[in-house]
């Protein structure tokens, strides 16, 4: 008989004998859960139940296989991806859920090193998430390649973005680009910040966004970081899409579609503790407005077009 259940016996024995849980818990230095537990099993199987039971899961749900194995060696060799984004890359390009564990024991097994990243000492700067979606929703274009510009929407509290792509960055395409926001972000939307760039500041959009009744709020010149969360997730968009698509395919902008729907409703954010976008709209639907209470608070005698010169419209605002 090994040690560990002679041990356990002498426990039940001296249960039987006195009754008292509590006594026997003290002389032995043990909880009363502990001896409920080896009581309960030694009435149920004898002996046999005092023996320590395997912790093996009962069922374990994915087996990596060499192929995913090689397939997670090469998203870290050929795109240089943290854990996370290589769990996100599986999952996306070839539906296997593995965790943040199993890729670090699998690189770890074959001699990965973890990320060598460059690490910036600058001022730093306070961190803020708005409170509701729609509150504030963050817009800017990004060049892709000659000829293809890709404008993008993302919502600064749930991250829920919008993507499409134009030829150029105009006026005109501005107001398709905020004709398909509000068309497919599904709150209603208070204030849009942009950079200082020229196809924000035309008036027609400047009106576009009047009528709607959004407040238009543009940053200060030569700050990025005032618009991080679209400038963040731009930078996303070409380490995950288009690392992974021919830019020149003709069938781009539907690839594009799929990759938004994938962000916005399965790809988990450390942002957002693990959440989707669409999680988080659903757990704030409560104290999200309607576009009927957006449009009362929104008070046009304090709303002007604003001109692209941050002096001039510093002026202006006085």
């Amino acid at each position: 008989m090994k040690n560990e259940v002679k041990k356990r016996l002498e426990w039940v024995k001296l249960y039987e004998t006195i009754g008292n849980a509590g006594a026997v818990c003290l002389r032995c230095g043990i909880t009363r859960p502990t001896l409920r537990k080896w009581v309960k099993r030694f009435k149920e199987f004898g002996i046999d139940g005092l023996s320590e039971l395997s912790r093996r899961p009962h069922k374990i749900h994915h087996r990596i296989t060499k192929e995913d194995e090689q397939r997670i060696l090469e998203l870290r060799t050929n795109r240089n991806l943290g854990h996370r984004s290589i769990a996100n890359e599986m999952k996306r390009l070839y539906g296997v859920s593995i965790s943040t564990a199993t890729v670090h024991k699998i690189l770890k097994k074959n001699n990965k090193q973890y990320l060598k990243l460059k690490r910036y000492y600058r001022k730093r700067q306070t961190r803020y998430n708005r409170p509701i979606p729609g509150d504030r929703v963050q817009m800017d274009v990004c060049k892709i390649t000659p000829g293809i510009y890709q404008y993008t929407a993302i919502d600064d509290c749930s991250r829920f973005k919008v993507l499409q792509l134009f030829p150029r960055r105009t006026a005109t395409n501005t107001l398709k680009f905020l004709d398909t926001v509000l068309e497919q972000m599904p709150f209603a939307i208070q204030r849009i910040q942009t950079d200082r760039g020229k196809e924000f500041f035309a008036y027609c959009v400047q009106d576009r966004l009047m009528e709607w009744g959004i407040k238009f709020r543009p940053i200060k010149p030569d700050s990025p970081h005032l618009n991080g969360k679209v400038e963040r997730t731009q930078r996303t968009d070409l380490d995950e899409f288009y690392s992974t698509v021919d830019i020149k395919d003709p069938d781009l902008p539907n690839l594009l579609s799929q990759w938004q729907f994938y962000y916005n409703w399965l790809r988990s954010h450390s942002s957002l503790t693990g959440r989707t976008p669409i999680e988080v709209i659903n757990d704030l639907s409560n104290k999200t407005p309607l576009w009927e209470e957006v449009d009362g608070m929104y008070d046009r005698s304090r709303e002007r077009i604003r001109d692209q010169n941050y002096w001039i419209d510093c002026q202006l605002n006085k």
